[in-house]
């Protein structure tokens, strides 16, 4: 007789890269009774950002529905398609939440065991995690509040161009002075063209500093964008 699976607690946690270039929001890592199961056989590999975790739970990377899905667990920076990623099949059994058919297209062959959680603390942690703003710094939140101003403003929309994104910019460690990029926040848009036209991009690179509130920083920096068209104040790209 075959014995019941091992019921695993699943904890989703966030961290900042040490590469965080490629994407500066934390990445949310998930580990399986406490421990990174997935470093051993993707080292190399982050977890998706907590970016792809906000809107409704439906959208999050982790939610499981009773149709398997095959999502990725973790990739590189450059892309899936050039260095591989991790991938496994999520599914929902009654009241077990399954994580199996795991696939390494990476140089690496090793793969985690079938993992089964609990489906409703497995649930509990996805919308805690999606929740969670505790290991933000000054810069995350001041990003994340700018983002929920400007998406909210309709100002691009006004002449005719689209926010395709606000991050965090984080300061260069070990890096001379003189080649360190201040701490803030970049806004990023495009102008939507006309037919047969080319888009440009444009971004706004904005301050932030650590001896002030950060809802005072928002209101400033908002204002600084929303003051006049923004293909006149930001700068574009070549």
């Amino acid at each position: 007789m075959t014995g019941l699976p091992t019921i695993s607690t699943l904890t989703l946690q966030h961290r900042i890269p040490d590469d965080w270039a490629a994407d500066p929001w934390a990445e949310v890592r998930p580990l399986v009774d406490g421990v990174d199961v997935l470093k051993a056989v993707h080292p190399a590999g982050l977890a998706p950002s907590c970016r792809h975790w906000r809107g409704p739970a439906e959208s999050w990377p982790l939610t499981v529905t009773q149709e398997p899905r095959r999502v990725v667990i973790t990739e590189p920076t450059c892309t899936a398609g050039c260095c591989g990623a991790l991938y496994a099949t999520l599914r929902r059994e009654g009241c077990r939440v399954i994580w199996d058919a795991w696939e390494n297209t990476s140089n690496a062959t090793a793969l985690p065991a079938d993992i089964c959680f609990d489906a409703s603390q497995y649930d509990a942690e996805l919308a805690r995690a999606a929740a969670d703003h505790s290991w933000e710094q000054p810069v995350d939140t001041v990003a994340r509040l700018l983002e929920q101003t400007l998406t909210g403003s309709g100002w691009f929309e006004r002449w005719s161009c689209v926010l395709t994104g606000v991050s965090p910019r984080r300061e260069e460690p070990d890096l001379p002075e003189q080649l360190t990029t201040a701490e803030g926040v970049d806004v990023e848009f495009r102008h939507a063209p006309a037919p047969g036209e080319r888009a440009r991009f444009y971004t706004y690179a904005l301050a932030v500093a650590h001896d002030r509130p950060v809802e005072e920083q928002v209101r400033h920096l908002a204002a600084l964008v929303l003051a006049d068209d923004p293909r006149r104040s930001a700068e574009p790209h070549p």
